[in-house]
C-alpha cells in the first residue's frame, strides 16, 4: 500500500470516528416579525422582535399533541430549538404563543401557525426551517398604504314617487274585420278578392304584381307581360281568361287557406300545362279550379 492509499485510509477512519461520535438530533430555526400594516405577510414596514414567545406542537393522526416545545426570540427576533433522537416532526407547528418586552403593543393579534419544513437530513442530523411568523398589533400603522381593494360604499337609490295615471279617452268603434279566409275550411271565389275589405288578406301576393312573373312565360305570351293579377281577377267571356282568373283566385286560396286542396306550386304547374294543351284541356284546369274556390 502506497502513502496516498495510507492517507486516505487514515482520513476515512477519523471521518468514521467522529460520525460514531456525533449525537443525532433535529433543530428547528425561524424568526418573529411585526405585521405593522396587518396584511398577513411580510413587507418593507415589518420589523423582527425580540422576546416573544414560540410554541413548536405536534400531532398525532387524530390531532391530539405528541409533543409541545417553547422558545423564546432573541435581540434579532431569531428563535432556535433543538429536538434530541430523531423525532418525526413532519405533522408540526410553530406560532406565537406569547409577547415579551420587545413587543412594543405589537403582541395583541398572533399570525396564523407556519408548517415546518425538512431543510436538510444526513448522518442523523435534522435542520427544519420556519416561514416567518407574523404578530400584529391592534390596529393598522397610520403610514400603512390603504387597501387596494377597498369596500364600495353602498349604493343608495333615491325612491322616486309612482307617476301619475294616465287614462285614454274611449277608442271609436272600429268596423267589423272580414272574416279570415285562412282559418275557414271553405275558399274564397275571385269575387270576394276583388273586395277592398279583402286587400288585406293579400299577404304574399301584391295586386300589381305582373302575371308574366308568377304564372312564367307561357302566360307571358298569351296574356301579355304587363296584365297585373288585379287585372287577371277581370276576366271573362273566353277560356283562356276564365283559366287566368280562376288560376289567380285558386293562388291568393292556397296562401290564405289550409284545406285548399291545391298548393301554391301546384296551381302554377296545372295552369301551364292547360296554356300547353287544348282548348277543352283549359276549361278543365278552369273548371277545377272554380270547384276547389268554391269549397266544394
Amino acid at each position: 500500500m502506497d502513502l496516498a492509499h495510507k492517507l486516505l485510509f487514515a482520513a476515512l477512519l477519523i471521518f468514521a470516528a467522529t460520525i460514531d461520535g456525533t449525537q443525532a438530533a433535529a433543530m428547528v430555526s425561524g424568526a418573529v416579525f411585526c405585521d405593522q400594516c396587518k396584511d398577513g405577510q411580510r413587507s418593507l414596514f415589518d420589523y423582527p422582535l425580540s422576546g416573544m414567545k414560540v410554541t413548536i406542537a405536534c400531532a398525532d393522526g387524530t390531532g391530539q399533541v405528541t409533543m409541545s416545545r417553547e422558545e423564546t426570540t432573541n435581540v434579532f427576533g431569531n428563535y432556535v430549538m433543538r429536538f434530541d433522537g430523531t423525532p418525526d416532526l413532519s405533522n408540526c407547528n410553530a406560532q406565537v404563543s406569547g409577547s415579551g418586552e420587545g413587543s412594543n403593543d405589537c403582541g395583541a393579534t398572533a399570525g396564523p401557525a407556519q408548517k415546518l419544513r425538512l431543510m436538510f437530513r444526513m448522518f442523523g442530523m435534522e435542520i427544519y426551517g420556519v416561514d416567518s411568523l407574523l404578530s400584529e398589533p391592534s390596529q393598522p400603522m397610520s403610514f400603512c398604504p390603504r387597501s387596494s381593494n377597498p369596500v364600495p360604499a353602498p349604493i343608495i337609490t333615491p325612491t322616486r314617487p309612482p307617476p301619475p295615471t294616465f287614462r285614454l279617452p274611449p277608442l271609436p268603434l272600429l268596423p267589423p274585420m272580414p272574416p279570415l279566409p285562412f282559418s275557414e275550411a271553405s275558399a274564397c271565389s275571385h269575387q270576394y278578392w276583388t273586395m277592398p275589405e279583402y286587400k288585406c288578406y293579400w299577404r304574399v301576393l301584391n295586386p300589381e304584381t305582373k302575371v308574366s312573373l308568377i304564372f312564367g312565360p307561357l302566360a307571358a305570351s298569351r296574356y301579355g307581360s304587363d296584365m297585373t293579377l288585379w287585372e287577371s281577377l277581370q276576366g271573362r267571356g273566353d277560356p283562356y281568361k276564365t283559366l287566368l282568373r280562376e288560376a289567380t283566385t285558386a293562388l291568393l286560396n292556397s296562401y290564405n287557406t289550409l284545406q285548399f286542396p291545391y298548393n301554391s306550386i301546384g296551381v302554377v304547374t296545372r295552369t301551364n300545362w292547360a296554356l300547353m294543351g287544348s282548348t277543352r284541356g283549359v276549361l278543365i284546369t278552369a273548371l277545377r279550379f272554380i270547384r276547389a274556390n268554391s269549397g266544394s
